[in-house]
Formats: C-alpha cells, structure tokens, sequence
C-alpha cells in the first residue's frame, strides 16, 4: 500500500484505496473486527462519518492496534465528514468526531454533502467563512467535499481561500454521470481536486444501491475472460481507465465497503440511488436539482 498513494493539492499523500465504515446495522464489534482485519491485509485509509455512526467503532480498533504496535498513526490515514446539520459550526462539530475516534487530529474532513439542514434549510449551501474556521493546524491535515457538482465546485471556488483537496463522489460503470459523458473529473483537475469514487460497485445491499453493476452481461464476461471475479472488474477498471478519460494523472481513489473478508482481500488484490430530496423544504426537488443536471 505504501506504493499505491496520491499526492492530494494540500501537499500530503493518501492511499488510492480505503475501507469504508457505513453500515446499516452499525454493529460495533463487527466494524471494529472488520477494521483489524482489514489492517492485517494491508488497508490503511479508513473513511467513516458522523451520521454513519462508526466513528467510535473505527477509533477504537486503531487506536488499539496503534498501541500494539501494529501499525504507526502516521501510516494510517482517517477520512471523517460533517454532517449538514453541523454547517453552522463546524470547528464544534470536528472536536466532537475527534472525541469520538478518540484521537488527536484527522487527515481529512470533507464536507458531507452541499446542502445544509434545519433551521437553516432555506439556505443549502455551507458557508465557506464557517467551514474556514477549520484553519486548526492540530485538528486536521486536509479539507475536501463530498458529493458536489462541477458548477459547485466552480461556485465554491470563486471566493474560497482554501481549495478543496478532495470530491468523494459516487461513481462506478453505470452511474449516470458517466453514461451521460459529464467531465466533473476534467473540472476538478483544473482545480487539482482528486477525485475519491464511493460506491464502485454501485453499493449493492444499501437501500440506494443495486446488483445492476456487477449483474452486468459486459462485466460478467470481462470477468470470466481475465479469471476474475465481477466485483474486481469495475474497481480494475477504475485505476486503469479513470485516469486518461478524466486527466488525472493518478486515477481516482476508491472507497470500498465491504465487511466480508474474502470480498475484503479482492478490493485489496486489484492493487497488483433512491431519490431523498425533501419535497416541501428542499430547494433541490430532485436528485438532478442536486446535481446540476450532471446525473
């Protein structure tokens, strides 16, 4: 994994693949298992949340295996998120997902997601000034955002004084960003924002997920010509061809999730969405309001 880094625009490197830590059940020895597995097959990029509910479970099996010497906190890298509720008073919310992993500073917070609940509904967007707030040398290492259109990245970039390092996006073979030929990616190396792919598989087993991605006719047969299994074909995919389509001179990072281990060691091996938009209060009616129509 040392080997399998990029350099992010805020001058540090991150590992191109991480374990993420949303579960439905939110089980906290399950998550805790899985993150002690997952260091033993060599992961060392962890991405979890504060609406996810994993954040103890998460810094409690690191900061156990940090004790015991299996691996060092500077080789582990620890992707947080604030939430949309917390938009008006991040620095308050970042002290309490350090509270809750139990250690000293993250290596990146990103920004949820660009919409900002109540009482502040009508206004979806955070405030940069608050975000900037964050300008704690100890607290954290880098600061990015997740789930944002170009034409937001554009917006926010025209008065921001920090430059996102990372966009998580979802993105896998049949998101639709990618059937409809959008260059977000394009967009954000103008920026030198990396772009970070969750759910590559199209997270099958979530309630805005399916099976479409790796129950694909074109995927199954990749697999079976390269003695693959389905799952590895569009997480190959990504590293191989993410990189020249969009011009990012490394490909995009790819967060994972999955907690079974055998599934675990494929993700690690390649290394060699329902509509939620609130109808009455929301100023975005739908998932292409949301998007900027690059869905």
């Amino acid at each position: 994994m040392k080997n399998s880094q990029v350099r992010l625009n805020c001058g540090i490197t991150m590992p191109v693949l991480g374990l993420g830590t949303y579960s439905f059940e939110n089980d906290r020895d399950v998550t805790e298992q899985a993150v002690h597995a997952a260091l033993k097959m060599g992961y060392r990029h962890f991405d979890t949340a504060k609406i996810y509910g994993s954040e103890p479970a998460v810094g409690s099996a690191l900061t156990e295996a940090i004790l015991n010497q299996v691996v060092d906190r500077d080789d582990v890298f620890v992707t947080s998120k604030l939430w949309s509720s917390d938009h008006s008073d991040p620095v308050a919310a970042l002290k309490r997902t350090l509270k809750n992993l139990g250690m000293q500073y993250l290596d990146m917070y990103l920004v949820h997601w660009p919409v900002k609940l109540k009482p502040w509904a009508c206004y979806p967007l955070p405030n940069e000034e608050d975000f900037e707030k964050l300008d704690l040398d100890w607290a954290y290492r880098c600061i990015g955002v997740s789930n944002f259109s170009s034409k937001k990245i554009q917006w926010l970039s025209g008065f921001a004084s920090v430059t996102p390092a990372v966009n998580q996006v979802a993105n896998h073979l049949n998101c639709i960003q990618n059937l409809k030929g959008k260059e977000l990616g394009i967009e954000l190396s103008d920026y030198r924002i990396h772009v970070s792919a969750y759910s590559p598989l199209g997270g099958p087993g979530n309630s805005w997920g399916s099976t479409a991605v790796v129950e694909n006719p074109i995927i199954q047969s990749i697999a079976y010509k390269h003695n693959a299994t389905p799952a590895q074909v569009p997480s190959k995919k990504m590293f191989s061809f993410c990189c020249p389509k969009w011009g990012l001179s490394k490909g995009s990072s790819v967060i994972v999730k999955s907690f079974n281990q055998s599934r675990m060691k494929e993700n690690m091996g390649h290394l060699t969405s329902g509509n939620s938009c609130n109808h009455t209060t929301s100023p975005y009616r739908t998932l292409e309001d949301l998007w900027d129509d690059e869905i």
